[in-house]
């Protein structure tokens, strides 16, 4: 199953985890004060990544989306 979609949920404390695990997906954006998701990255190409920066948010808002 492929990563189809991946998003952030409120709640992020930016502790800046996603960035450090995988910066071609997320982002820090609106002026540092929250963190986002890439809207032109390959979500194929990091999967692993992507998985690891979802299993290791310490307050479990990285959420995707496979098919």
């Amino acid at each position: 199953m492929a990563i189809t979609k991946v998003w952030i949920e409120p709640g992020c404390i930016l502790c800046e985890l996603s960035v450090e695990t995988c910066s071609a997906v997320f982002e820090i954006t609106d002026g540092a004060d929250s963190t986002g998701v890439n809207p032109d990255a390959d979500f194929t190409q990091y999967e692993a990544e992507i998985k690891e920066a979802a299993d290791h948010c310490p307050v479990d808002v990285i959420k995707y989306e496979e098919n």
